[in-house]
């Protein structure tokens, strides 16, 4: 079931229920899916080289949040991930964000989201330079996820880790033994004093109620391209796959999902319209980045990573850059090629 369609059935009562609530960066999600793969978001024509077949093609939306867009980015972040996969155990670290403060994040979301990100990385980096627990640099990525699987605002941050660092006191690696990296109660204690800090410091009233005790998930993950293809699922492809809405019928959207602590698969059936908003709420602030990386992973860490695989005898396989599908005639299966592009009566806004 497309998620369009539903957006579109719904979108008279989402707009009556929710329309004061949407930020324009929302809107602008909305109006894309909705014209997404229709002559609305514009159309490309393009010709067979082999027997002059001429046809016109719907443009995708490349919104961040479609579903039926970005899979091409994904498998292009997906090869630059690989490439910096290196010989040992990954762990993957995950920094939750309590129910107190969810409404003060909601409010301050650029804000908020950028706190997560450096007080877990900050946590993270500075547990790995202690001499009792690795002593060296580590390197991570992290991704922003704001979203549980039944679609609830549940802001938190996955961090991937390679199991090892470099000690720049001595110019070498040093590998993570066994299959602990840090404690995750210690981890937790030390992020909720940053993260609060990290709130006074720019000015917001901390609510009430905080607990003492916040969630920090640290788990070995093997190799690290398991953890990497998990992460890109959810990067470039919204927060629900279009397979996972299974029924659309007397006003209500029921979609499916797999409990976290069961494995099972459950259902949740919501108002059309309250679908919409479980969709919608998840959509980041304009420009915000969801995927950073940090150490000897940055983009201004090559040398150094280059460096860190020539220890480790990473052997690096050359591919070529991974080209766009190619539209086949569907007379001869012919490559089709671009010849004009019919822009929207209308810009997106």
């Amino acid at each position: 079931m497309e998620l369009a369609s539903v957006f579109e059935h719904y979108h008279d009562a989402f707009m009556a229920h929710y329309a004061d609530r949407l930020s324009s960066v929302q809107r602008q999600t909305l109006g894309a899916i909705l014209r997404c793969r229709t002559p609305a978001a514009g159309e490309i024509r393009v010709r067979c080289a082999g027997c002059n077949h001429t046809q016109s093609q719907p443009l995708s939306c490349g919104n961040r949040s479609c579903p039926k867009c970005q899979n091409h980015e994904a498998t292009q972040w997906l090869d630059r991930q690989r490439a910096k996969l290196l010989p040992v155990d990954y762990f993957m670290a995950t920094f939750t964000l309590p129910t107190e403060l969810r409404a003060l994040a909601w409010r301050h979301q650029s804000e908020v989201y950028a706190m997560l990100f450096a007080c877990a990385a900050s946590t993270l980096k500075d547990f790995g330079l202690n001499p009792d627990k690795l002593g060296a640099d580590i390197g991570m990525t992290a991704v922003l996820h704001t979203h549980t699987r039944r679609l609830d605002y549940h802001p938190h941050v996955h961090v991937v880790v390679p199991g090892g660092g470099i000690d720049a006191t001595r110019r070498q690696w040093k590998k993570k033994k066994g299959k602990f990296l840090f404690n995750a109660f210690a981890l937790a204690k030390v992020f909720r004093a940053r993260f609060l800090n990290a709130l006074n410091e720019a000015g917001f009233s901390i609510p009430s109620g905080v607990p003492d005790r916040w969630v920090v998930d640290c788990t070995h993950v093997g190799k690290g391209k398991p953890a990497l293809e998990y992460l890109s699922r959810y990067l470039y492809s919204g927060v629900i796959s279009e397979k996972n809405i299974v029924a659309n019928q007397s006003g209500h959207v029921t979609f499916r999902y797999i409990n976290g602590k069961t494995g099972q698969s459950q259902t949740r059936t919501q108002k059309g319209e309250e679908f919409l908003w479980l969709v919608l709420q998840h959509v980041l602030p304009k420009g915000f980045r969801r995927v950073r990386d940090y150490g000897f992973l940055h983009g201004n860490a090559k040398k150094r990573l280059s460096l860190v695989q020539l220890i480790l005898q990473v052997v690096i396989e050359s591919t070529a850059p991974r080209l766009r599908p190619v539209f086949k005639c569907p007379m001869c299966q012919s490559p089709m090629c671009v010849v004009a592009l019919i822009r929207p009566a209308w810009k997106f806004g």
